[in-house]
């Protein structure tokens, strides 16, 4: 065995002739970033034999080399190398090793793309946890103020009057310069306005509305960025609807962490509580976010060379940006853009009813407390979590099956609209806080379908445009999201009851199943 002893000045290494044939044993070395840095002339047969056996690299060039291990008599790998430590270790390696050494890496070694989708499934669940926050915390805010039913709607929607707006600009906006900046910028933008909710309600009621809708302004990029990323950029089309699930996962447990802290947090810290939480919560991950994650994996200098071949082997179509916006006119001109526009529409309709104003429907219906309906409120949404990812992969394997697009997405999306009208149907003869969790809990579920359904759609038909059209399509649905919300509260104070607005969104829901099933396609349509 060679054995080594070093000093402050020199690097002493005596090791067996047998294994190199040099006149020399000595190095005078000098400290660097890496370890050391020879100070005199240093022959090729050093760099190569004597470094990677003392277990540093000197420069870029050290060799790996195998060991013998004890590991079921198998002989095992070490790399050392300046290159191991800082691709390997530090950033990965791109180019990967042979033999032994690229199976153990493989072994241990994350994919890129599981990295970037778990980032955004991250920030998905805080984007509607800070959402959320609001549908709770107005309950004491409408005491203290004396809100009535129908202004407490328009609060409610005060977040969509900026989110109308986002949604086109933001996805021209992923379209030219990529999801990673443009969700960068969002996640402060909206971390800020988190943090401002209670000075602004503590101010006036013009500071918070004023607030909020600075707050939707900047979370309406949030959907065509992680759309895009994940659809266009990172994953192969085989994938897609999964790793949608699993991001959109995130954005549904979003809704339980809101609900079930949120209470917590304002009975024990104050209105301010779950404000300053998940705003230090949105700066923190966007640290994480800058450092680790590119817009398209061609960029990055973590991904494997055979991981990259995967992604791109399985893109149907590449996205060519051109920097233009296509012809607003050319996209509503065809009958596969509205089938998206409306399911958007229909969807953005029921999903915020539900979000909005389910705290105040268990409160106002059933007489249960805040943190009851908290409770309530947060079962749905969890199991709306898990149904996310069941979507997905039931998608994926369909089509990985010989399906078609076309049948695949017309099969999802009609899961996604009927079940959720039989659902709201049929809670309007539920007579227990229970009974009425668990037919939420179905429309929820049912309705996470439509992710793999019109939502993965947009990238089918417009895959160069799908940001700009993804914003079009999210625009007229916040657009239907805001009469929804005001709308219930108005017909609650009118008729004293959520059964009418219910049967209303559940009529909604069947017509566009129909509509969608005529005229959708999973061609590329531009």
């Amino acid at each position: 065995m060679a054995a080594v002893s070093t000093t402050t000045s020199q690097l002493h290494i005596s090791y067996p002739a047998r294994l190199f044939k040099t006149q020399s044993s000595q190095i005078n070395t000098e400290k660097t970033q890496l370890g050391f840095k020879p100070r005199g002339r240093i022959q090729a047969k050093w760099e190569t034999g004597i470094a990677s056996s003392a277990g540093f690299g000197l420069g870029n060039r050290g060799r790996r080399r195998k060991t013998e291990g004890f590991q079921r008599g198998k002989p095992w790998v070490v790399t050392c190398t300046a290159e191991g430590i800082e691709r390997g270790m530090l950033m990965g390696n791109r180019g990967g090793g042979s033999g032994e050494a690229a199976a153990a890496k493989k072994a241990i070694s994350v994919p890129e793309r599981f990295k970037v989708v778990a980032l955004l499934a991250c920030v998905m669940c805080l984007c509607n946890a800070d959402r959320v926050v609001m549908s709770v915390a107005i309950v004491p805010l409408a005491a203290k103020n004396g809100w009535t039913s129908s202004f407490l709607g328009v609060v409610q929607s005060s977040f969509l009057w900026g989110y109308i707006f986002s949604s086109v600009i933001g996805g021209a906006l992923v379209d030219k310069y990529g999801g990673k900046r443009v969700m960068a910028w969002g996640v402060a933008m909206w971390s800020l306005a988190t943090l401002l909710t209670p000075w602004a309600a503590n101010h006036s009621t013009t500071s918070l509305l004023v607030v909020r809708a600075f707050f939707g302004l900047a979370e309406g990029v949030a959907l065509p960025s992680m759309s895009t990323l994940l659809s266009s950029r990172w994953f192969p089309t085989q994938e897609r609807a999964s790793a949608v699930g699993i991001s959109m996962a995130g954005f549904h447990i979003g809704n339980v962490i809101g609900l079930l802290l949120t209470p917590v947090m304002l009975s024990s810290i104050g209105i301010s509580g779950p404000f300053i939480l998940f705003s230090s919560i949105g700066l923190l991950w966007l640290t994480i976010w800058a450092y680790t994650v590119t817009n398209d994996p061609r960029e990055s200098y973590c991904i494997s060379k055979s991981e990259l071949r995967l992604i791109q082997a399985g893109k149907s179509d590449s996205p060519v940006n051109s920097g233009k916006l296509p012809p607003l006119r050319l996209l509503l001109s065809k009958l596969p853009t509205w089938t998206i526009i409306l399911a958007n529409i229909t969807n953005n309709w029921g999903y915020f009813v539900l979000l909005s104003w389910m705290p105040v429907y268990f409160k106002t219906v059933f007489g249960v407390n805040l943190k009851q309906a908290a409770w309530f409120s947060a079962v749905p949404w969890g199991t709306m979590a898990v149904s996310s990812y069941i979507a997905g992969a039931a998608s994926d394997s369909l089509i990985k099956a010989g399906y078609s697009l076309t049948l695949v997405r017309k099969i999802m999306q009609s899961i996604g609209f009927i079940g959720p009208g039989v659902s709201l149907l049929c809670l309007n003869y539920a007579n227990t806080p229970t009974d009425a969790a668990v037919l939420l809990t179905a429309a929820l579920c049912f309705s996470s379908f439509s992710q793999a359904g019109f939502l993965l759609n947009i990238q089918d038909i417009a895959p160069q445009h799908a940001g700009f059209l993804h914003g079009i399509s999210n625009s007229a649905g916040t657009f239907a999201a805001i009469v929804s919300t005001i709308g219930t509260g108005y017909f609650v104070q009118w008729l004293g009851s959520f059964q009418a607005f219910l049967t209303v969104t559940a009529v909604l829901y069947f017509a566009t199943a129909i509509f969608w099933n005529l005229f959708a396609t999973g061609e590329r349509v531009f």
